[in-house]
Parts: C-alpha cells; structure tokens; sequence
C-alpha cells in the first residue's frame, strides 16, 4: 500500500510538471529545428571552373584567385544570430542549425563560387531591385536567383527549369514568357525579373506570409497547400514554413533556409574572407528595338564587338537569332556607346553575309535539268553593274546584291560612302549561271571554254551559246533525208499572260496544260530564266 501511494504520488508530480511546462512555441520550433537529411539546392553544384570562364567575369571584374586558402572565421551561434537579426529585411530571417548548414556550405566549402556571384550581382542585382520594387515586393528576394541558379542566366535544371529565375516552360508561359526554339525569354534578365516579381506578389497574396509564398516558388502552391492541410490535421490552425517542415518535399525543406543564408552570405561575406567582385570597369547598357531579322554575329561583325559580349547582355536569344519583324519588334541590349553604332549602321548589318544568315521566305522547287541540251549550273563569281538611283545608299544597293559596302568600296576605288545618282557601279558578287557541256566519249563534263563565262559580262544570267555540231555530223545523208520528209510546220497558237509578283517560268508553265519552260522560252526569245511582274508573255497552247 505505501509502495502504490509513493508510486501515484511520483506520477501526480510528473502529470504537474507536464502541465506547467510552457508548451513548444513557433519561435521554439524556428530556432530548434534539424534536418540530417538535407538535399541541398542545385546551384550548389555550380562549376565554378566553367562559371569564372564567363565573359563578363573575365572583362568587367577582378577576382581573388585565393579565395579557397583563406580561413572561413567560422562565427558562434549567437554571433549569427545577432547578425541574421541586424539585417535590413521585411521577411523573418530566424536562425537554426538548418540554416546554419546552408550558411557553413557557403562559407567553407563553395568559397569560389561565392566570390563569382558577388562579381555576377554588380550587373544582375540592380535589374532584379528594379523589378522587386516596381511590385512593391521586399528588395531581399533579389536573392533568391542566387540559390535558384547561382546567377547564371544559362542555368537549366534536371526538370527542365531554365534561366536566372528557373521557371518551368508551363509557368513561364502561364506568366506570359515567349519560349520557343529560337527565344527563351526565362533567360532573359529584364522579362524573366519582371515576371518573377508578379509571380512571387500572387503568391503572398494567397498565404499572406513570405515564408509559404518562397516555399511555394519552389515546388508549387499544390504540395504547400497539401503540407497545409497535413500540418493542420482537425485543427484549421493557420501554419507557416517552419511548422509544415516535416510535410513538405525533401528538397522544398532546405529552400527557407538557403534562401536565409543566401541574404547573409551576401551581406557578411567580408566577415568570412570572401572579398567581394570589384569592378575592372563599368558597364552601362542601353536597349535597342529591333524590328527585322538579325544574327548576333552579323552585329559583332559590323560593329566589331566580341559576340560573347553581346550572348551575356542577351542570353534569351538561343541560337544568335534576333527572329524581329515590324509585326514583331525585339529589343536588344548593347553597351550604351554601341547604340547609337548600331542605329546608323543597322542596313550594313542586316546586308553583311545576308545571303548566309537571311531567312528565304520562297522556296521554289528546282525545274528538272536535261543535260541533253548540253547545259549545267554553277555558282560563280559574276560582275554586275548598277546605275545609282534617287535616294539610294551605298548600303542598300549593297543588302540589294548580298554583299558589303566594303566590298563595293574596294572594288570601285571608293574611300567614302556617299554615292552620287547616275553613277554606275561595278559589284561582283556570286550567283548560279549557265555553262555549256562537253561530250567526253560518254561522259559529260563541265566545258573549259565556260570557266570564265560570266565573270566580266554584266548581265550574267545570259545562257552561254551551244557549241555548234560539226560539219561532218551535220551534213549526213541521214539528216538531208529527214528534213526533206518533215511536213510543213503549221503556225504555233498561243495566248498571253502578265507575269505576277513572285512567279517564275516553271510555276507558271503549271497553268498551262501541256505548256514546258522551255516553250515559253522559246515563244519569247528567252535565253535565261529572268522574268519581271508585269512583263507579257506570250504561251503557246497545245
């Protein structure tokens, strides 16, 4: 009996003791969490080696190739507590051990990396405040591209999120992003920014609490609402990050926190013997809109600027093509000294090489070749000659042929660029003329004598002469005898018609059942294949 009333009376003790302890609190949970499970961010595995190859960071900063040996000055618990708190911020920045992994990852142990960022941020960082702040958004989110692709505009993860932001193609374009095979605006830094601010606003407006809305960026309102409903169980009780922790996806666990210790890092590196990325030299941009189709290297060949330079300002052009049409103008982001060079010489860029980089907008099939008529194509280099209009300029007669102006320039002895009308000048360019065959006991081949053809005649679509047939071959007794037999020829009928914009002999032969190119050609003395609209032609009928 004494046994059993000592007993109850140390479970009565221990039941007090339950019930006068202070509950675990959400300030508790914050700063008591662990996680020996961490899946950390992607970025994290940055190359750093490829990353300090970029272009950017090479030209326009300088950074310390020693970073790694110095010592990290790890800090106490309370001393980054004191300086989490010391930040300027308008989202809760609470310290944890989950945090401080993140914060020691960064530190310790991707040093360089660090210090690459802090070069990227003197170009990136004020494109993301001004986006943050057009939506009234606190500035510190412009610091969640640092944890979602360590500021490479280039990044692609292994779902298939892209740019400085990472967004999904299904969200990006949900959000209004151009992505196709030529432009990817999630990588561009004005759009993408601009759409990340709008994003994050709808998100905070559905949670009213930034640490739902920053885990939501990161796997979808769906598995935060699921961890919603879990946490809460019966209750309805209205949860935040850190007490639907353990209900959320492994890697969504350590977002809060990367992204807290990312707002350190970048604040308190010098504490840690990072030093910061300097400026070799400033680099101020303008825009540009662009509203006929460009290749980059068109650009950096006239302009004389490394294409490198012009991928970094404008990493949402995929393959270097600036698709733009007056339907659908682009803007284009250059040094802003570069501005106003690409203004005045824009027609010299799109001529330069336009034959390489220009789109065909029609493609007409090739006409069937009979070899019989002892004919061949070939590309060579002809001589044109052009007699200077009203208004032209030297760099639209040189987009006209599909050369440069420097080209004009050489080959008529010219120093300057202005050109007078009624001047005629000399431009070799190539083109696709016709050069005679030879028999060869059987085979074929292109004849010496056609070499040249082309090269100093001015009208270089003319069709060479057919070599005329020996004497002995044309004077058989077999031929006399079937040209004495032939009928009389009776006179061809034919109609007209007026050649449209866009048609050549062969579409138009189609029209006509029974009609060949060569007939046409024939009917009106053609020798070439050069027809202009409103020319008549006169087609034979059948």
């Amino acid at each position: 009996m004494k046994g059993r009333l000592i007993t109850m009376v140390i479970a009565g003790a221990a039941a007090l003791q339950a019930w006068a302890a202070p509950k675990p609190t959400l300030l508790s949970i914050k700063e008591t969490i662990t996680d020996n499970s961490i899946v950390y961010p992607e970025s994290f595995e940055t190359d750093t080696k490829a990353m300090l190859q970029n272009w950017y960071l090479q030209n326009y900063t300088v950074l310390d190739a020693d970073v790694e040996k110095r010592s990290s000055n790890a800090a106490s618990d309370a001393e980054y507590i004191k300086r989490l708190k010391a930040l300027p911020t308008d989202i809760e920045m609470p310290y944890n051990q989950v945090v401080r992994s993140y914060i020691d990852m960064y530190v310790e142990r991707r040093r360089t990396l660090v210090e690459a960022m802090l070069g990227m941020s003197l170009y990136y960082m004020p494109i993301f405040e001004q986006a943050l702040e057009k939506e009234n958004l606190p500035l510190e989110l412009k610091y969640l591209p640092v944890i979602e692709s360590a500021l490479n505009p280039d990044a692609v993860s292994k779902v298939g999120a892209a740019g400085l932001w990472q967004f999904m193609i299904s969200t990006a374009k949900g959000l209004g992003l151009e992505v196709n095979s030529l432009v990817d605006e999630r990588r561009d830094p004005y759009r993408s920014s601009e759409k990340a601010a709008v994003y994050l606003k709808e998100l905070h407006s559905i949670y009213g609490d930034w640490s739902l809305a920053i885990a939501a960026y990161n796997c979808g309102p769906g598995n935060v609402n699921k961890a919603l409903r879990r946490a809460a169980g019966d209750t309805g009780e209205k949860k935040d990050f850190w007490e639907i922790y353990p209900y959320l996806p492994k890697e969504t666990r350590g977002y809060v926190p990367a992204f807290i210790a990312a707002n350190y890092v970048m604040t308190y590196f010098k504490h840690h013997n990072i030093s910061p990325g300097l400026a070799r030299k400033p680099i101020v941009t303008d825009t540009v809109s662009i509203t006929r189709r460009v290749n980059l290297q068109q650009i950096s060949a006239v302009l004389d600027m490394p294409i490198e330079e012009l991928r970094v300002l404008n990493p949402q052009f995929r393959r270097d093509v600036v698709p733009a049409m007056a339907e659908r103008p682009y803007t284009l982001c250059l040094p802003s000294h570069q501005v106003y060079s690409y203004i005045m010489s824009e027609d010299s860029i799109i001529a330069y090489n336009s034959s390489k980089y220009a789109q065909r907008e029609v493609v007409q099939p090739a006409e069937y070749r009979e070899e019989s008529a002892g004919f061949t194509w070939e590309t060579k280099l002809v001589t044109k000659y052009h007699k200077v209009r009203k208004g032209e300029t030297l760099s639209k007669i040189a987009q006209r042929y599909g050369v440069t102006t420097a080209s004009i320039k050489k080959v008529n002895g010219m120093r300057k660029n202005t050109v007078n009308r009624g001047k005629v000048l000399k431009i070799e360019t190539y083109q696709k003329v016709k050069v005679p065959l030879r028999d060869t006991g059987g085979d074929r081949e292109v004849a010496a004598a056609g070499d040249n053809a082309a090269i100093d005649s001015p009208v270089a679509e003319e069709e060479a002469p057919v070599a005329k047939k020996s004497k002995a071959t044309k004077n058989t007794a077999k031929e006399k005898k079937a040209t004495k037999e032939k009928p009389a020829k009776k006179k061809a009928k034919s109609t007209t018609h007026k050649v449209r914009s866009g048609e050549s002999l062969s579409k138009i032969a189609s029209k006509y059942p029974g009609v060949t190119v060569k007939d046409i050609q024939r009917a009106n003395n053609l020798k070439g294949s050069n027809i202009k609209a409103g020319q008549t032609l006169k087609i034979p009928t059948k």
